[in-house]
């Protein structure tokens, strides 16, 4: 009888985590139309086109009184979201893991962002400062939902579970990106059939990233439970608390060896996602239609690309699985600085190369940092680990602004991303993974 109420109990503990995880893959679904729709394909040339329509005769606009090129403002907004950011993180990361009450947190972050990017319907005419805010808002808002609901990782799955349980949900992301782009395509080819113009369209698709955003938030918010935590600490105010993180850190080097590592090379990836929209129509004038469809061919390979590299770290590991990818990125990037301009075949050949590589090196990053988390500081942890996803990173950004606003070119301000790649590669070569997860006070899985 004993026996029986223990297995009972086993089937219920595991159909309840298989509810929570099928629940956890809806945000990713309902949130990757924004970085998909918004951030890599609409919002960076069209932004770009109304600062530049903002702009005085030497193609500078003055926000604040500051001189920023035009051409940059986009990039220099994508940087500013992380300031925010950074700010906010350390604190709302703080307060879940202490209260237990992720759920709210999460909400409240998830629907802010929702909310501005559906105000950027309003964004036309010469309203630039109008765009850049409600990005900086959506992003910094993207920034602290992700960082939550990565907390949640640990805790729904055990650790052999967890790098096909990222890999799902990153393949949700990309499925529902794919399917909204398709109609976006359509709206955008089709406008004139539909009665309205080109630039409303584009601010259709816009908002509508945002109510799909809002919309399918409350499926995880129905099915993902809090669980309750018995420390009663005040959270710190932001830039405190993430120097009080960081200091807690330095008790596990090795967790933030990793980090450091995956800091530097998403900072690489998530520029590349954020800039690769305005180097296809600034460098290579490309139109919207073409851009749309590479994007589109990204999301289906990425899919694919996530779900077969975690097959691959079953076998090869997570780590080395990362390490390639990495190396794929490099040459991948550094064939997009010799892509001919009006050549959209090359440009669709380096879309495929992106796919394939995207979504695994993103999904095995969490799941494998989910694994030197120590236990009950899990959205504490990942609020240091979103600084840098899902195009919040500062530096990329920042890099790529500078560049082409001292050389003028977009194809040096993208071959500079290179170094990204190459020194988080090395840096996370130097990371003994397994002595990480035990020194994090982590069960070792057999191959990580």
């Amino acid at each position: 009888m004993g026996t029986d109420t223990v297995r009972t109990d086993a089937a219920d503990d595991a159909a309840g985590r298989r509810r929570e995880q099928r629940g956890w893959y809806f945000y990713d679904w309902a949130c990757s139309v924004y970085s998909t729709s918004v951030l890599t394909v609409f919002l960076g040339p069209y932004l770009t086109s109304v600062a530049k329509s903002a702009a005085d005769a030497d193609g500078y606009v003055h926000p604040l009184g500051v001189p920023v090129r035009a051409g940059s403002f986009f990039a220099y907004s994508v940087s500013l979201s992380v300031i925010v950011a950074v700010l906010v993180m350390p604190l709302v990361g703080a307060a879940a893991d202490r209260t237990g009450r992720k759920k709210p947190l999460l909400a409240a972050a998830a629907y802010t962002g929702a909310v501005a990017t559906t105000g950027m319907f309003f964004l036309d005419g010469d309203r630039y400062l109008l765009g850049g805010v409600l990005l900086v808002v959506a992003n910094a808002a993207q920034s602290v939902a992700m960082m939550l609901y990565n907390s949640y990782l640990p805790q729904i799955a055990p650790p052999e579970e967890r790098d096909a349980v990222s890999s799902r949900g990153w393949a949700f992301g990309y499925a529902a990106g794919s399917l909204v782009l398709i109609a976006d395509l359509v709206l955008y080819l089709a406008h004139d059939t539909f009665g309205v113009s080109e630039t409303t369209a584009v601010r259709i698709c816009l908002a509508s990233a945002g109510l799909w955003w809002g919309a399918f938030t409350l499926v995880p918010l129905r099915r993902l439970r809090d669980r309750r935590s018995t420390a009663r600490e005040a959270a710190l105010p932001g830039l405190r608390q993430l120097a009080a993180t960081v200091r807690d850190m330095r008790r596990h080097p090795l967790t933030l060896a990793f980090l450091l590592a995956y800091l530097v090379y998403n900072d690489g990836i998530q520029t590349v996602i954020s800039q690769a929209s305005v180097y296809g129509s600034e460098e290579l004038g490309l139109g919207q239609s073409t851009l749309i469809a590479a994007v589109l061919l990204v999301q289906v390979l990425a899919v694919a690309g996530a779900l077969g590299m975690g097959l691959l770290a079953r076998r090869y590991g997570a780590k080395r699985t990362i390490l390639g990818s990495l190396v794929a990125w490099t040459v991948t990037l550094g064939a997009g600085y010799f892509l001919p301009a009006g050549a959209p075949v090359w440009f669709f050949v380096l879309a495929a190369g992106i796919g394939l590589v995207l979504g695994g090196s993103q999904a095995l990053s969490r799941s494998l940092f989910s694994h030197l988390v120590p236990p009950g500081k899990e959205a504490e942890y990942f609020s240091a680990y979103e600084v840098s996803d899902r195009g919040m990173s500062w530096l990329g950004p920042l890099l790529f602004g500078l560049t082409y606003q001292l050389t003028g070119s977009y194809r040096d301000a993208i071959i500079s991303l290179v170094a990204f790649f190459a020194v988080g590669f090395v840096l996370l070569a130097r990371v003994p993974v397994r002595r990480a997860i035990g020194d994090a006070g982590n069960p070792v899985p057999e191959r990580i």
